[in-house]
């Protein structure tokens, strides 16, 4: 069994590294920094520790985290920080009392492995420990039993998203499913902010994060980023479609590439359309929902 772990932060070598290195032992999940996606992805995946990846945080994206560690406490959900110790002090600084645990890098996939497992040992979880299903919320003694949105104007209304990947539909959602792929935080971030209000959303920082979220979950569209680092857009498409599970998901390359040459290498790998940066929010909308409604 593995302990099920919901990422967040800025620092992505930190959360590709649990994909990539920590796979045995952690089953990751990874979400944006509002805390309206956190409480959403804390119903949803019900993981055994929450791990916030410092790097360059903003003091706002600091200061929501004591709501957090109030939905986690409710849970018994650690709370652990990683990151350079500068930055690591910072959060105490701005997030009083937040985190559980601390762990400076630099530190070994190994060593992060270690420390998590060890601290989640010593406070009795195991990785087949029940966890509440989503919209149901645990109690801690002296604490009340409050429901995930509660002070969160509009939480309700928010897709889980950004981070990374995120859960499968669970058919029960009449809302369609849209994996953003890019090497460009900022830019799913803007992607995000002109889709979630209308479609559930995930991100992936590269191409192999992409690849491992669909192993286990379902989305209804892909939107790829063309030119990425170590594994590109084209060659993450010609992954998608020599497997039977993926190779029937509509597939819309997103790039800054003008050059013609470029964009007939695109096009000849079949997407089902292709968009240039800057996006265009109405010819994105447009697009989608000529492909899946």
């Amino acid at each position: 069994m593995k302990y099920k772990t919901l990422l967040a932060g800025n620092d992505a070598s930190i959360i590709d590294s649990f994909f990539t290195q920590m796979g045995n032992s952690f089953e990751a999940m990874t979400t944006s920094l509002r805390s309206e996606d956190i409480m959403r992805h804390v119903n949803y995946f019900a993981p055994n520790v929450f791990i916030y990846c410092l790097h360059n945080e903003t003091r706002e994206n600091m200061s929501q985290m004591g709501n957090v560690k109030y939905k986690l406490s409710q849970e018994n959900i650690p709370f652990v920080i990683i990151g350079a110790k500068e930055n690591c002090d910072e959060f105490e600084r701005v997030a009083v009392n937040v985190s559980d645990m601390s762990l400076y890098r630099p530190l070994s996939a190994e060593v992060i492995r270690e420390r998590i497992t060890t601290l989640l040992q010593k406070k009795g979880i195991s990785p087949d420990q029940p966890k509440p299903t989503a919209g149901q919320t645990g109690n801690v003694q002296g604490q009340p039993n409050i429901p995930p949105s509660a002070g969160l104007p509009g939480a309700q209304a928010m897709p889980p998203v950004f981070g990374q990947p995120l859960p499968q539909n669970t058919g029960t959602s009449q809302r369609k499913h849209i994996l953003v792929v890019d090497d460009n935080s900022m830019m799913l971030r803007l992607v995000k902010e002109h889709l979630h209000e209308k479609y559930d959303v995930a991100t992936a920082l590269s191409g192999k994060i992409a690849l491992k979220f669909l192993r286990n979950k379902k989305t209804d569209l892909i939107l790829l980023d063309y030119e990425m680092p170590d594994e590109n857009g084209p060659a993450v498409l010609e992954k998608l479609r020599a497997s039977d599970a993926t190779k029937n998901i509509p597939v819309v390359f997103l790039t800054g590439v003008t050059e013609s040459k470029k964009i007939k290498e695109a096009l000849i790998m079949k997407p089902q359309s292709y968009l240039l940066k800057p996006i265009n929010r109405e010819r994105l909308m447009d697009t989608i929902e000529k492909l899946i409604g």
